[in-house]
Order: C-alpha cells, then sequence, then structure tokens
C-alpha cells in the first residue's frame, strides 16, 4: 500500500490486491531473485535444504520481523528483499553491521511503518504459528473478532471504571504525604510568583550590569572621542567646517563641488549630533549604584531559581506552570475525595453490566462458530473431532470481559474435551489454524502458510489440499509444502532447486509446467520418478482443476 493510500490520497490506479513481485538479493543462499506471482493458489516445493522456506524469511522481513545478520549470503555487505503490489513497492534492507532500512514507494520509513503497509497486505502462518492458538488470549480474540461491537461497549466501560478506580486509589493514598506535598507545590509556586521571572530575562539583565560596572572607562573612551571630534584644538568637525568654507566659491560655479559641499555639509551635522550624544556619555561620570544593586539582586535571584529549578528561565517557567497544574489538581481531589468513591461504584455496575452482555453476545455466537470450525476439520482427516469455546466466570471484570473464553478441544473418539495444549499434536494443531483460517477468512489479500501439512498424510492431505484451494478462490495462498497431493492442487507450482556453482551453494526458484511438474510430483510421492510414481503424478494432477499450464516461466534466477 502506498504512503499516498495511507494518508488517503488516491493513487493513479488502483494496486492489485495480491503481491505481484518479489525479488530477493543475497539472501542466505539466494544470490539474485526476481520472482512473479500471480493470484490463486502456488506452492513452493523442492529437496529437503534446497531453501524453500528462505522465501518466507524474505516476507517476514517486510512484514518487520526481526532481522538477523546470519541471513546475509556470505560474503555480501548486505541483503535487500523488495515486494510489488503493482506500482506500490516496499522493501528492507539489512546491512552486516546490523542496521535495517525500510522503504515504501522508495521513501525511507520506519520499521513500523513499513510493517504497518505490509501487514495490510500479507499475512504469514509460520511453522510454530500454530502454537499461537495455546494462548488463551488469542483463543479469546477468535471468538472476539465477531463481536466486535459489543466488545467497543464493554471496553469503554472498563476503561472508564479503571480511570476513575485509578483516580480514587492515589487519593486514598498517606493523608501525611499529600499534605506534604501540597505544603510544597505551594511554596514553590509562591516563590515563583512573587519572583515574576519571565521568559529569557535574564541576557539583557547581565548586558546592563556589564554597562554599569564599566561606566568610568565608558565615559572615559567618550571624553577622548569628543576630543577628536569637536574639543580639541584640532577636531574633525573644525576640519569639516573648514571645508565647507573652502566650497563656498567653487559651489557657485560647479554643480558637482555645490553637490559635494552638500554632502560636506550632511556629514558635519551627523558629526555634531553624535557629539552631543557622546557629551552627555563623557559629562555623565557618576554609576547609579542604586540601578547596580538591583541587578546584581536579580541576576542573583534568577540564579538561585534556575538552580533550583532548572538550567534556563525557560526550564524555571516549566516547573513553575507544572506545579500550579499538580497544585490544582491536589487541591480539586481534596475536594472531590467524597464523591469520587460512589462514581467508581457506579461505573464499576456498568462495567459489570456490560461484561453479563457481552457474555451473552458470546455464548450465542459461540456454538455456531464452533460447529463451523468442526466441519472443516473432520473434512481435514480428523471426523471425530470435537470443539466448543468455554466460558469460565471471573471474580472481576478484566480488560477482556467478565469471563476466560477457552478452546476446548478432542481429536479421537472417547476422549474427553481437554486444553489445546494437552490434547492436539503439533499437525493436529495446524489443522485447527487452517480450519480457522478458512471459516473466518484471512485479514490479508495475500496468505502464507509454511510447512502447515506436517504431520499428516493421506486423506487427511487431500483434506488440507482441498482447504487451501477453497481458500485460494477468494485471496493469493501460497504455501510451502512437501506433499504432492497438496503441490497437485496448485494452480500455480515453484520449484526451489539448490546447485553448486564456483564452489558457492545457490538456490534458484523456477515455475514448473507441463512434464517438470509431473516429475517433480512423482519425486514428491516416491523420492525418484518411477513409472509408478508417474502415473500416480498423472492421477494427481487428472483430479485437481487448474488454470491452464502457463507459457513462461514467472520466476528466474539472476546471477
Amino acid at each position: 500500500m502506498s504512503r499516498a493510500k495511507l494518508l488517503g490520497v488516491p493513487s493513479r490506479s488502483p494496486a492489485p490486491a495480491h503481491l505481484t513481485r518479489l525479488e530477493i538479493r543475497n539472501l542466505a543462499t539466494i544470490a539474485t531473485l526476481a520472482l512473479e506471482l500471480r493470484g490463486g493458489f502456488s506452492v513452493f516445493t523442492g529437496e529437503t535444504g534446497a531453501g524453500k522456506s528462505i522465501i518466507v524469511d524474505a516476507l517476514g522481513l517486510l512484514l518487520g520481523s526481526r532481522s538477523n545478520t546470519d541471513l546475509i549470503r556470505s560474503g555480501a555487505d548486505d541483503l535487500l528483499v523488495t515486494g510489488f503490489w503493482g506500482e506500490d513497492v516496499v522493501s528492507r534492507k539489512l546491512t552486516h553491521q546490523g542496521r535495517s532500512s525500510a522503504r515504501v514507494d522508495g521513501e525511507v520509513v520506519a520499521l513500523r511503518e513499513l510493517a504497518e503497509v505490509s501487514q495490510t497486505r500479507l499475512t504469514i502462518h509460520w511453522q510454530h504459528s500454530a502454537q499461537s492458538l495455546l494462548s488463551a488470549g488469542n483463543q479469546r480474540a477468535l471468538l472476539d473478532t465477531l463481536l466486535l461491537d459489543e466488545l467497543g461497549h464493554y471496553h469503554a466501560a472498563y476503561r472508564a471504571w479503571q480511570n476513575a478506580a485509578g483516580h480514587f486509589e492515589r487519593l486514598q493514598a498517606s493523608e501525611r504525604e499529600r499534605a506534604r506535598q501540597l505544603d510544597l507545590l505551594r511554596f514553590q509556586t509562591q516563590e515563583l510568583s512573587e519572583a515574576g521571572l519571565k521568559e529569557a530575562e535574564e541576557e539583557p539583565l547581565r548586558a546592563e550590569l556589564v554597562r554599569l560596572s564599566n561606566f568610568e572607562s565608558i565615559a572615559a573612551g567618550a571624553s577622548e572621542a569628543l576630543e577628536l571630534l569637536s574639543d580639541g584644538e584640532i577636531s574633525a568637525a573644525g576640519l569639516v567646517s573648514q571645508a565647507l568654507r573652502s566650497l563656498n566659491a567653487p559651489a557657485r560655479y560647479d554643480e558637482a563641488s555645490a553637490q559635494l559641499q552638500a554632502e560636506l555639509a550632511s556629514a558635519l551635522e551627523s558629526v555634531q549630533a553624535v557629539v552631543s550624544e557622546l557629551r552627555s556619555v563623557a559629562e555623565d561620570r557618576a554609576p547609579d549604584t542604586e540601578a547596580l544593586a538591583q541587578l546584581e539582586s536579580r541576576l542573583s535571584l534568577i540564579g538561585k531559581l534556575q538552580a533550583k529549578y532548572g538550567p534556563s528561565s525557560q526550564d524555571v517557567l516549566n516547573f513553575q506552570a507544572e506545579a500550579e497544574r499538580e497544585l490544582a489538581a491536589l487541591e480539586s481531589d481534596e475536594q472531590s475525595a467524597g464523591t469520587l468513591e460512589a462514581e467508581v461504584r457506579a461505573l464499576r455496575q456498568i462495567a459489570e453490566q456490560a461484561g453479563l452482555r457481552l457474555r451473552t453476545v458470546r455464548q450465542k455466537a459461540a456454538a455456531p462458530l464452533s460447529e463451523q470450525l468442526l466441519n472443516v476439520i473432520r473434512q481435514l482427516g480428523m471426523p471425530h473431532a470435537r470443539l466448543e469455546f468455554e466460558l469460565r466466570p471471573l471474580a472481576v471484570p478484566g480488560p477482556h470481559g467478565s469471563d476466560d473464553v477457552s478452546i476446548r478441544f478432542s481429536a479421537n473418539p472417547g476422549e474427553s474435551l481437554g486444553e489445546l495444549a494437552d490434547t492436539a499434536s503439533g499437525g493436529e494443531l495446524s489443522r485447527v489454524m487452517l480450519a480457522i483460517s478458512t471459516v473466518l477468512g484471512a485479514s490479508t489479500p495475500s496468505v502464507v502458510f509454511d510447512e502447515v501439512d506436517a504431520g499428516i498424510g493421506g486423506s487427511a492431505a487431500r483434506a488440507v489440499a482441498d482447504q487451501l484451494s477453497h481458500l485460494a478462490s477468494a485471496r493469493q495462498v501460497l504455501v510451502v509444502t512437501h506433499l504432492a497431493q497438496i503441490a497437485a492442487r496448485a494452480d500455480w507450482h515453484f520449484k526451489v532447486e539448490k546447485d553448486i556453482e564456483a564452489g558457492r551453494t545457490i538456490s534458484r526458484v523456477r515455475l514448473l509446467s507441463g512434464e517438470e511438474r509431473l516429475e517433480e510430483i512423482a519425486r514428491m510421492l516416491s523420492g525418484a520418478s518411477s513409472e509408478a510414481a508417474l502415473s500416480h503424478a498423472r492421477e494427481l494432477l487428472a483430479g485437481s482443476e487448474r488454470v491452464p499450464e502457463p507459457k513462461k516461466r514467472g520466476a528466474k534466477a539472476l546471477s
């Protein structure tokens, strides 16, 4: 998403919703890669260790994931990942020194802003993402995605109660401490008010102090200047006057001489004006001792205030304003303490009532959501699975309501429902995560699954492939997989390969078509392209509805 869109300014043309191109430079075993991507369902396959997850790592950097200099290709100074949504471009650069820089549409931005932009377009379910389901908070959040209005009402009521309760608790602090604080603030504000300090006051005061302290020197200099300009036997004023008289005759006959005489007359007037000012300075040889004392006293007071309240006059004035605010608040607290306790009780009742309404809405939403999730989970190779949301009332309303919310789950018949952490294996968690993405819908146009098929096979693998294909009907789905059943359902099949060139390991990504794709799926089935494996691969491909094979390869590795 462009910065123009972030600011609400329409771009010249709308960007594609999905990621259209990914460029990688010096990331792990990838030297350079330009990968063209399409909508629908794309898979990335390859031998173990070929670097399939590097693609996911690159996308993770665009989402603002923590940088690691170990990702930089050996011998390179930096790595660069760039993602394109049509004309909208985001990029992330990482150097060996650990410095990370981000750009949105060519403009340098904070990493936080890069993440905000990318997270509106892209979601990654990492290999460990399913573990997030084990968090009670995340389980509650799944249910609450359907209840945003009621949840907002509760949050507003809870915040109002907590703000009032916190205020009341502060009022209930030690009376002695509050009285001490009041005495201190009253003394400070009175002292500063009486001082009447003004912003940047000390500089002109210091300048006047310097002038008065050097009064005699100033007068002596003025007298010497008078001697030269006017009072001496030979003076500037006398010489200019003589020059004026010398031009009397020429000025009658010559325009230039007349102009020069006029300029000399003006100069004489200026000298005489200066002489008048100098005479006033030279004749006043007695400094104003009272004014000098007042200046010294004022500067001494300012110095003491700055030593107590801040290094500059502005700091002292800021302190005074803050102290006056705190004093007003404490004095107001003394007056309002009696009514605040009743207000806290009333706001708690409002929060409790909002919590009860939220509980009712959660209970109504929990059963149909559980049923929807179960319908998908049972299709994913767990026909006997059971799942429900459990609400346990809290003694005191909390930040998220009056209940703890958790998912209770069982994958096998005869087993009682239990916490996900206790009852679900890693593969089962991955399938529950996939069901959630399918039912609730991913929040972004592009969704990436990294090894979501871990620990499954057979009919469960086909069911997972069906769900991924279904999800891809509404958004771009990118999957790193090792299962042929999933790869065969994809619209676009990319293969990650590792080669050795000039003694260096290089990973490449190619878009497969025709026989190449058939052979790759056969390899995934049996580890080799035997006739039996090829036959099985043909059956898988024949049973999958896919878009037509592309005529051109959509990715190229650059060396």
